[in-house]
């Protein structure tokens, strides 16, 4: 495990929404670099840059034509070199998205695979023998290429399947995992890796990283070791390099060899129920756990949570999120007072949490269309909002030239407008994350438990030796401590008398 984890905390920069440079509407390398500084003092010290290599952007850049060159709408390889090195010179680290399941259908494998003569990259694909031959029950597309045959599909129809093999092969045109060829599509994607690691790169976040071996059994064996050989390969050569699974089970993820994996926002998973339970009735009913008086309760997402930290907890991290780019702003749903107590639970729960630029100011989830394939998910991605200037100081360039709209209303929260502000949202960030890097019992590794979780009452929890507790509620509430103690920290208003703790509405407390 690498020991700098312990005290990670990530910043999710989706680049083209970050901050333009160049005034040509789009977010940049040197954008990022500009903004290090604002990064490290929110308390962030390590990011996780969504794709960025080169691509045709109709998955916004999940679709990848070359792993080895950047966007050049980012900048260029040397760019992003100068990125990893001035993150280290303020003990940041930086994580690549790596894509292993698919490509760009415009990626040279695949336009080699696409040839009816026999090559290198015939298998790098998943292909059936003729163009006539259905891939039975697998996405497919046919009829677009000069080989005769169908070739699956990862995603999008933009992103064909890399073959790593069929764990169960029940067609004459799968390839075991063992084959050579799908032994090269691992070997391939390892070589990317070291690409970017001998450069600088810290690690990797790996999108749909449970989807590799075809056919796989409900443990995802065929998959997981696959992982588990890349993760001997950083072990031996890179060994303070991390990895984080977008899988979402971590009973499978992090025996893989994953150092950590996310609590993906998945319909009526416990995750779901802190932020986001709008999403899990029909009727948008909404009893989110933060959400004031909507009677929530913790307990919906102890039953989902505990087991899977409790199975893992010596494998790796299993990660909280304020949101990323697939995954509705919390904004929608809560407002500023209801923000600041979710943010104080994910920030003191055990693993490594994640914020999503621009949650930390509260950006809200704009309503527009489709951009790059984001669908429902364009309104997480506009523009970071840094000030009051032109495009809210995201970019100097004509407002119809920007990757996506800014916040048009008058009131669109803005870094500047917060920072001044002791008791504004970002500040609330900056002394929550400041709080977890003081307390080494509110870091990724300490002791998690729970003491109270009736309905109605404070949630209190146990991180180490510190206890915490939580009032959603928009009334004043009571709890009994373990023991006396000490607040030593507060959001809202929060006594301890012996071991009572009164807490006032919406409140939240660390007791020593």
């Amino acid at each position: 495990m690498p020991k700098w984890l312990k005290d990670a905390v990530f910043y999710e920069i989706y680049p083209q929404s970050f901050y333009d440079t160049n005034a040509d509407g789009i977010g940049d390398f040197n954008g990022i670099i500009e903004k290090l500084d604002y990064i490290r003092g929110l308390g962030c010290n390590a990011l996780w840059i969504n794709p960025c290599f080169d691509s045709p952007f109709k998955d916004a850049g999940y679709d990848v034509r070359d792993y080895k060159k950047v966007a050049p709408r980012y900048g260029t390889n040397d760019d992003l070199v100068r990125l990893f090195d001035e993150a280290h010179k303020r003990d940041m680290h930086v994580l690549l998205d790596l894509v292993p399941g698919h490509t760009s259908e415009e990626h040279e494998w695949f336009c080699a695979s696409q040839k009816a003569e026999k090559n290198e990259y015939s298998n790098r694909y998943v292909w059936t023998r003729s163009w006539g031959e259905s891939a039975q029950g697998f996405p497919y597309v046919g009829g677009e290429s000069e080989r005769s045959g169908v070739y699956l599909l990862n995603f999008f129809k933009c992103q064909p399947a890399l073959n790593y093999g069929f764990y169960r092969v029940d067609r004459p045109w799968q390839l075991p995992v063992d084959h050579p060829d799908c032994i090269a599509t691992r070997e391939a994607m390892k070589d990317v890796m070291r690409f970017w690691l001998d450069l600088g790169c810290d690690g990797y976040r790996v999108d749909m990283a449970a989807s590799l071996v075809k056919n796989d059994d409900e443990k995802k064996s065929g998959t997981s070791a696959i992982w588990k050989d890349v993760r001997r390969m950083l072990d031996e050569e890179y060994p303070e390099a991390a990895l984080v699974a977008e899988w979402g089970v971590p009973q499978q993820s992090l025996k893989a060899g994953f150092h950590m994996d996310f609590y993906l926002n998945w319909h009526l998973n416990g995750y779901s129920t802190l932020m986001r339970d709008y999403e899990n009735h029909e009727n948008g009913e909404n009893h989110s756990y933060f959400k004031k008086d909507a009677g929530g309760d913790i307990n919906r997402f102890l039953k989902d949570y505990l087991p899977q930290y409790l199975d893992t907890k010596e494998d790796g991290y299993f990660c909280l999120l304020t949101c990323n780019h697939d995954t509705n702003r919390p904004r929608l749903a809560l407002d500023i007072p209801e923000l600041k107590l979710a943010y104080a639970f994910l920030f003191t729960m055990p693993g490594v949490p994640y914020l999503y630029y621009g949650d930390e100011i509260g950006m809200r989830y704009l309503d527009l269309p489709t951009k790059e394939g984001g669908y429902s998910r364009t309104g997480s991605r506009t523009p970071m909002q840094w000030d009051e200037s032109k495009n809210l100081g995201f970019s100097k360039g004509d407002a119809a030239d920007l990757y996506l709209p800014v916040d048009p209303a008058p009131d669109a929260p803005t870094v500047s407008g917060q920072e001044n502000d002791p008791d504004s949202l970002l500040n609330t960030v900056k002394a929550l994350l400041a709080l977890r890097h003081r307390e080494k019992d509110l870091q990724a590794d300490a002791e998690f438990s729970q003491l109270q979780t009736r309905i109605g009452q404070p949630f209190v929890y146990r991180r180490g030796d510190l206890v915490l507790a939580i009032n959603p509620d928009g009334s004043e509430k009571t709890c009994t401590l373990p023991a006396a103690g000490e607040v030593i920290f507060s959001i809202g208003s929060a006594k301890a008398e012996g071991r009572t703790l009164t807490l006032g509405a919406q409140s939240f407390a660390v007791i020593r």
